[in-house]
């Protein structure tokens, strides 16, 4: 699907900016551009469509609770974007971060590129999913690029790169014999081609924790440090868990259960993404309230119910800004083809990647996966298991604190 955006993708200072950001040697073969988000022309159509949507009066059946999203948030959202939201901040605050595209295996890769004044800075590539975007990682990449000093004395810092997944946003749509391990290939070449790292570490959260992953098990010898919220291996069962005489905490119970609660009642959108996407994405591609409709109930069930208090900035704005950039972007359909390209995303049989490279998990209370550290060190060199008693599934904008405090951990053990 091709992108109808309004890039203002050449700068004045164009080829200083990338040669500061390339490889001494690069030629630049890979296009590499900055890139300035500007969706400003599209912003009083959305409005528009978002004004002209009926809503129903009240719940059809409000009694019952648990089908889908509440009539009461989705018109709360709808309110909010329509009188206070502000795209035009949100996006001041989106191009604080310097953003580029290039050109890798004929497909457009959108990716934000903030690097340390630390010249010793560690590169590492923070990996999203659906319905996220690079907009998630937001409050975690300045932080990140900051120096850090662990109580061993050793400084820590990163050059932080985050990508859009091919059909999200600004990234361009892939063939459809692509999948997630061809968007490993090409972030793995961005890394060290085209931004010249000759090794790097990496962390994922749903989609990407698929691509992060491949990454780990496929470039052992690029990719030396990993870190993950999520596994693409599918959580083992209650019954597993017990036969296999592994105690929980409480917060790892309350994420089991929610894991049950969403393979139970909270695949829905999985199922059709991954079977009839056009049906879902052809319906909603021009109704920016019915893709209001489809994500935020997402964001608020996978989410820390106290999601928007401190430290969450999970908040109302934070969930339109995700939405406005599927819905200005126009790639909520090719967003959703990610699932039918890859139907087969999560292992069932637990098998170790052939790599040395230090793992380090993260498992938040209301994560829609559970994964003990017993599960997690099978498939990887598993070298830290952290449980976090806030946050849940988004857990850059759930909990950026403590998802800063692991990614800076990552670097103790990162071996270059």
């Amino acid at each position: 699907m091709p992108r109808r955006l309004n890039f203002l993708a050449l700068l004045g200072v164009a080829a200083l900016t990338v040669s500061a950001y390339a490889s001494a040697t690069h030629n630049n073969s890979f296009d590499l551009q900055p890139f300035k988000i500007d969706l400003t022309g599209e912003v009083a159509r959305l409005l528009d469509l978002v004004r002209n949507t009926r809503l129903p009066a009240q719940a059809l059946y409000p009694d019952v609770p648990d089908k889908g999203i509440a009539l009461d948030f989705l018109r709360e959202l709808r309110t909010d974007w329509l009188d206070s939201f502000n795209w035009e901040a949100q996006q001041a605050e989106l191009n604080q971060f310097t953003h580029f595209t290039a050109v890798i295996e004929g497909q457009t890769v959108h990716f934000v590129h903030e690097k340390s004044a630390d010249p010793d800075a560690i590169p590492v590539i923070l990996l999203h999913g659906w319905p996220g975007s690079f907009h998630e990682f937001s409050p975690v990449i300045k932080p990140l690029t900051q120096s850090w000093q662990s109580a061993t004395g050793k400084n820590v810092s990163y050059n932080v790169v985050v990508p859009s997944l091919p059909g999200f946003v600004f990234s361009s749509a892939p063939p459809s014999n692509w999948t997630l391990d061809d968007t490993a290939r090409i972030y793995n070449t961005l890394m060290t081609e085209v931004l010249g790292y000759p090794t790097y570490a990496i962390h994922g959260t749903d989609l990407g924790c698929v691509v992060a992953y491949s990454l780990y098990s496929s470039f052992n010898t690029t990719v030396r440090a990993g870190h993950f919220v999520l596994i693409p291996f599918f959580p083992p069962s209650a019954q597993e868990i017990a036969a296999n005489n592994i105690s929980l905490s409480d917060a790892q119970k309350v994420a089991e259960e929610r894991f049950i609660e969403w393979s139970t009642t909270g695949t829905a959108y999985s199922i059709e993404q991954t079977n009839k996407p056009n049906d879902i994405g052809l319906a909603l591609y021009d109704n920016p309230v019915g893709q209001l409709a489809w994500i935020a109930g997402n964001f608020q069930r996978w989410s820390d119910p106290r999601a928007g208090t401190p430290p969450s900035v999970l908040n109302n704005t934070a969930i339109l800004t995700s939405i406005s950039l599927y819905s200005l972007t126009h790639t909520f359909l090719s967003s959703a083809w990610t699932y039918a390209l890859n139907p087969a995303t999560f292992r069932s049989v637990y098998t170790k990647a052939a790599t040395d490279a230090p793992m380090l998990f993260s498992q938040y209370e209301y994560s829609i996966g559970m994964h003990p550290q017993e599960y997690v060190a099978k498939v990887g060199n598993l070298v830290s298991y952290k449980v976090h008693d806030f946050g849940g599934h988004f857990a850059g904008l759930d909990n950026p604190p403590s998802l800063i405090e692991d990614i800076r951990e990552m670097g103790l053990y990162f071996k270059a």
